[in-house]
């Protein structure tokens, strides 16, 4: 058998990145002083790695991320907020996921919420967990306009799939009932079997409030769902007459940067 004949096998089996690099073996005599297993290993590796690399660029694109380039290692802890270093280094290492356990990420507006979400949505997705970053009032018009056109429950699982969704803009505007119902769906559906980040400009004390007026027993069933040993980072200005947005930090649009 011809190696040309076994590139083509290769690349038959979609093997391209071992095609390649069997190529290059084979146009390498240095190649010649290895054994066979210590050569084949290495088409191996090659192989291997690059649909690690493959698989990675697929979960980044598909969670969509408002700010793609943030990165846990980034992160500006001398701006002048109030920033829980330790507990940010704890969530990055991803042990709530496998906790099933939720994070609620609050502050002003410009304080990096959205930023710090999407790095923790970065750092999920570099352990291969399929992540999903949604604004809620967009997540609200799609499940309604599910409903009225009877796909509720596949369009449900978009957002139900997902091993963590990051929820940006949480309770901006104030919840209808028929809102509320949606919403308590997809809460009731991915307790205790994935994680969700929680991104909002209102304390957690405020959200009661926001959902339907608070009088609704919906809003006791959805903050009972995920209010239970959820991590909290409230991200506050250790001096308000000297605060910088983040927006400038980071160089952002001031539409990019919440």
């Amino acid at each position: 058998m011809t190696n040309e004949s076994t590139i083509n096998k290769l690349i038959e089996m979609r093997l391209t990145t071992m095609a390649d690099a069997f190529r290059v073996q084979a146009n390498d005599r240095s190649m010649n002083e290895l054994s066979f297993d210590d050569r084949f290993g290495m088409l191996v590796d090659q192989e291997y790695q690059s649909r690690k690399n493959n698989r990675l660029k697929r979960l980044i694109h598909n969670a969509d991320f408002k700010q793609p380039d943030a990165h846990i290692a980034d992160i500006d802890y001398r701006s002048g907020r109030k920033l829980n270093k330790s507990l940010i280094e704890r969530m990055a290492r991803c042990e709530y996921i496998t906790e099933y356990r939720n994070i609620f990420i609050t502050g002003a507006t410009g304080s990096g919420k959205t930023y710090l979400a999407c790095a923790f949505g970065m750092e999920a997705s570099k352990q291969y967990y399929s992540v999903k970053y949604v604004r809620l009032p967009d997540l609200l018009l799609d499940l309604q306009a599910a409903r009225e056109a009877g796909t509720f429950k596949s369009v449900l699982k978009r957002y139900t799939n997902p091993i963590l969704l990051i929820l940006d803009e949480w309770l901006l505007i104030k919840l209808t009932e028929p809102e509320a119902r949606d919403l308590f769906e997809l809460i009731h559906k991915r307790r205790k079997k994935s994680s969700t980040i929680f991104c909002s400009q209102f304390r957690e004390s405020e959200w009661y409030q926001q959902l339907c007026g608070g009088e609704s027993t919906l809003a006791d069933a959805i903050m009972d769902r995920i209010a239970y040993d959820s991590y909290k980072i409230d991200i506050e200005s250790a001096d308000p007459s000297k605060d910088i947005s983040m927006r400038k930090i980071y160089g952002m649009d001031p539409a990019q940067a919440k």
